[in-house]
């Protein structure tokens, strides 16, 4: 059976979508040369990188306000999650610990009125049962994702948004794709999924 595409709009964690390639070589330094770095809702060129390769949930979330037409800054709502515990800043290191879920699910309960639970062990042939009770599904991957012939060194690290399943494919849009095969609408077999996928997430609805 074969998957529509979304009408879900796509946002990638970083400003201009194709940093990722160069953020992938470089590391977050390669984020200070995106000239579009400003609209993240970033104070600083320096806060703007510090945040973007750890805000791969801030988008997800994004994408989902935008279906209904409200459209954050990526660093704005990372900034109103943190308060809520979702991100932990260590000033000391400059470290970000997150997304961590449970304070992320009060946030956006509590911010933009959504449903939304955390859920764990879950094998990847249940979601397609797990979108027919919520529109969205925030999975936890590796963020090899974007190469699925890969085999990843581990599962999960990153967050994509899962639009659709069926008992055979699964399409969502990767906040960290590198071109727009592996940005907008990515549709894997299962199978292929479940090599990356930490059987962990958000399940997120209106």
């Amino acid at each position: 059976m074969a998957l529509n595409t979304s009408k879900v709009p796509y946002f990638s964690q970083w400003e201009t979508p194709d940093m990722t390639l160069p953020v992938y070589a470089e590391g977050s330094s390669a984020l200070r040369r995106d000239p579009l770095w400003r609209h993240s809702g970033a104070e600083t060129i320096e806060e703007y990188a510090r945040w973007a390769v750890n805000v791969c949930g801030m988008a997800c979330l994004k994408m989902i306000l935008a279906t209904r037409g409200e459209v954050h800054p990526t660093l704005c709502l990372a900034r109103a999650c943190s308060a809520y515990g979702g991100y932990v800043v260590n000033e000391i290191d400059a470290s970000i610990k997150g997304l961590i879920y449970a304070p992320f699910v009060t946030f956006v309960k509590d911010r933009f009125g959504l449903v939304a639970e955390t859920v764990t062990k879950v094998d990847t042939a249940s979601i397609p049962a797990l979108l027919s009770k919520r529109e969205f599904f925030i999975a936890s991957v590796n963020s090899d994702i974007r190469w699925p012939d890969r085999t990843p060194p581990s599962k999960g690290g990153h967050l994509v948004l899962v639009t659709a399943a069926t008992e055979d494919q699964i399409c969502f849009h990767n906040p960290s794709g590198h071109d727009a095969a592996s940005q907008v609408d990515v549709t894997l077999p299962l199978d292929v999924f479940d090599r990356f996928f930490a059987n962990r997430g958000i399940a997120v609805g209106f």
